[in-house]
């Protein structure tokens, strides 16, 4: 007797069309880095369309995931689950999203899961029931003739106007408005119908670009994405910008996967800012997020800022990129005159001390004439606090704390009280200090602070107004006026008129760190300061505390960050490290970093170094750790990242316990 094919009461039925949806699981195992089939209810079939969050079963739990496509069989051979609810019918996870993502994590050796988890911020379900304003009229092309001053910028404007996917390194001269500059040009792009997103490094630069969007096209055109809005406020822009509303997007690093509609501009400014390179698994980079998205939807994309680094010099090497800069003698009569120390025969006459000294006399005098002429002084200090750093008097030793061994500082004093040594760990006070390597009870200073630094100019400058600006008080902006300005990099106020003079202080201590990128660093933070300083043809003066004869140095003398780059790619190239080559980083306790290097299928030509142990504590508070390094061709690096997960996905299968640390091109490398 033949069974009947009527369905009992109460019994789920498959959807007419499409019934198989293929879901990407909320669960961040390398093993399970794949979409899993699930079979569509028909009480579902309206609301489960690609790029909702559902809720289903998966290995005897219920998860969460998102639904990437449905189709109408399945290569499964056994019966399929259904999927339990779609927790919404908004779809936050668009088809051009869904790829970059899957594109980013096969870059970087990740999961799927762990980089949608950086591009979709959490559901706030009251906001998701708002209704969104209709999209507004295209905004009429802005003149864009702050780009003539450039070799090749009216031409990149236009090209980006007419659709084209136009690529440009661009070098900004000193005392641009750049952020004009970057409006222009996703204003050019949005007078189009397309959209532009704008990625730069803190909320200040988010502000100052979101205005100047805003008084090209208004408002209602411009959204501004940051970590500090609220997860309502948050969401509700992020819902703009996903159904269509806004057209620019301006903000921080997560703003880079912004699901703006038909993209046709990307942009990243200052690309060698370390906060552009996100602190989760699997730690991409914004201006490698944006330039695989500007591949993969043909749109073109400016990767901008005062210094140049290796990768943006390799872009235009490889002529992926072009250079937009000016002439040299734009160059000269926009820069400062830069000085810097034991420059001449005759700067070490008049002050022999020069060298040694942490103010020479070079620096007062540009100081004073700034000063006199009615306009503020920076002074950029590589440290905050008032003593950061304290070493034995006599063995020079770093002076540590005898409880937990953490570095003894100076705190300073709110009062005017003097402090005692104190530890930076645990904060226990070291009135008693005693070396001991030589038994010296003497203190010196190492690095010298933001807070020390302004106590010591006040009494240089009697009678002139000294602010600070760094840590959990950063200035925006400062009144005209004689002032001397103290400030960290990074935390430098706007000047009305820009700055007289500007001293870069402890060059030294940006220049020795024991880094890779130790030198291009120094050079961008003396470079985005400088650029804040008047024209050397309006008295501008910058005085760099660093051995003149230093490549660096040199190029900001000249004001030739190209140079620099050129020089450090080739570098670069001649030792093996990124971006001429490929080079993957797994830090875990030895155990595990042997058993990985068995499970680890190497592209041809791939080096082994290490494992070498790592000597201090690392991000994630754990120590007794070793460190192995694997260097691929720059044309391997696909494969050997493949090659890392692969490895990674056979030990979650086993279950095993220790956890491994992957990154690939990281910026700590060294």
């Amino acid at each position: 007797m033949a069974r009947s094919t009527t369905p009992r009461r109460g019994e789920w039925q498959r959807a007419s069309t499409d019934s198989v949806a293929r879901v990407c699981v909320n669960l961040p195992l390398a093993h399970l880095d794949h979409t899993f089939d699930y079979r569509v209810p028909a009480h579902l079939d309206e609301q489960a369309r690609p790029g909702v969050r559902v809720r289903l079963r998966f290995a005897g739990q219920v998860v969460d995931g998102y639904l990437l496509d449905r189709t109408e069989e399945s290569d499964f051979d056994g019966k399929l689950l259904w999927i339990d609810k779609v927790i919404s019918a908004e779809p936050v996870l668009s088809p051009e999203v869904a790829t970059l993502a899957r594109a980013v994590a096969d870059r970087y050796a990740g999961t799927l899961t762990d980089v949608l988890r950086l591009a979709i911020p959490p559901r706030h379900a009251a906001v998701e029931k708002e209704e969104s304003p209709p999209a507004p009229e295209v905004p009429p092309r802005p003149d864009a003739a702050g780009w003539r001053r450039y070799q090749h910028g009216e031409q990149l404007i236009g090209a980006l106007h007419a659709g084209k996917p136009a690529r440009a390194v661009w070098q900004p001269l000193p005392g641009e408005d750049w952020p004009l500059r970057l409006a222009e040009a996703a204003v050019s792009v949005a007078a189009t119908g397309r959209g532009t997103v704008i990625v730069v490094p803190d909320q200040r630069d988010v502000v100052r670009v979101t205005a100047a969007c805003t008084a090209l096209c208004g408002a209602d055109q411009v959204v501004a994405l940051s970590a500090g809005l609220g997860p309502a406020k948050r969401y509700r822009r992020w819902l703009a910008v996903r159904r269509g509303t806004a057209r620019i997007v301006v903000g921080t690093r997560s703003s880079a996967f912004a699901p703006v509609a038909d993209p046709g501009l990307f942009i990243v400014w200052d690309d060698g800012d370390d906060v552009h390179s996100d602190p989760h698994a699997p730690y991409p980079h914004t201006r490698e997020v944006l330039g695989l998205r500007a591949q993969l939807v043909d749109a073109g994309m400016i990767v901008a800022g005062f210094p140049r680094t290796a990768e943006a010099q390799l872009l235009v090497e490889t002529r992926w990129a072009h250079e937009v800069i000016a002439t040299r003698a734009a160059v000269r009569a926009s820069a400062p005159r830069v000085v810097a120390v034991g420059a001449s025969a005759e700067q070490e006459a008049r002050d022999p001390a020069a060298r040694s000294a942490r103010l020479p006399g070079i620096a007062f005098e540009a100081a004073r004439a700034a000063l006199s002429a009615g306009a503020p002084v920076l002074v950029q200090v590589p440290r905050r606090g008032y003593v950061p750093t304290l070493a034995c008097g006599q063995c020079r030793s770093r002076a540590r704390c005898r409880r937990c061994a953490g570095p003894l500082a100076l705190p300073g004093s709110s009062d005017g009280e003097p402090r005692p040594a104190a530890c930076r760990w645990c904060g226990a006070t070291e009135a008693g200090f005693r070396c001991p390597d030589c038994g010296s009870r003497r203190l010196r200073a190492v690095v010298v602070g933001a807070g020390r630094t302004a106590e010591e100019l006040g009494r240089a400058f009697p009678g002139v107004v000294v602010r600070t600006s760094g840590g959990a008080a950063v200035l925006d902006t400062i009144p005209a006026g004689p002032a001397l300005v103290v400030c960290t990099p990074g935390a430098e106020p706007l000047a009305p008129c820009g700055y007289g003079a500007a001293l870069l202080l402890d060059g030294w201590a940006l220049l020795t760190r024991p880094d890779l990128r130790a030198e291009e660093e120094a050079l961008r933070r003396w470079l985005s300061a400088a650029a804040l300083v008047r024209s050397a043809e309006d008295g501008g003066r910058v005085v760099v505390m660093a051995e003149s004869a230093l490549p660096p140095v040199q190029a900001l003398v000249w004001w030739d960050p190209v140079r620099h780059a050129t020089a450090e790619l080739a570098g670069r190239r001649e030792l093996g490290f990124p971006p001429a080559a490929r080079m993957a980083v797994l830090d875990a306790v030895p155990q595990a970093v042997e058993q990985v290097q068995g499970l680890l299928r190497l592209p041809e030509g791939t080096e082994v170094l290490g494992p070498v142990p790592l000597r201090e504590v690392d991000a994630d508070g754990a120590s007794g750790r070793e460190r192995l390094l694997l260097r691929a061709p720059r044309g391997q690096g696909r494969a050997l990242a493949a090659s890392v997960a692969e490895a990674m996905a056979i030990r979650t299968a086993r279950r095993e316990p220790d956890v491994i640390r992957v990154r690939v091109d990281p910026l700590d490398l060294v």
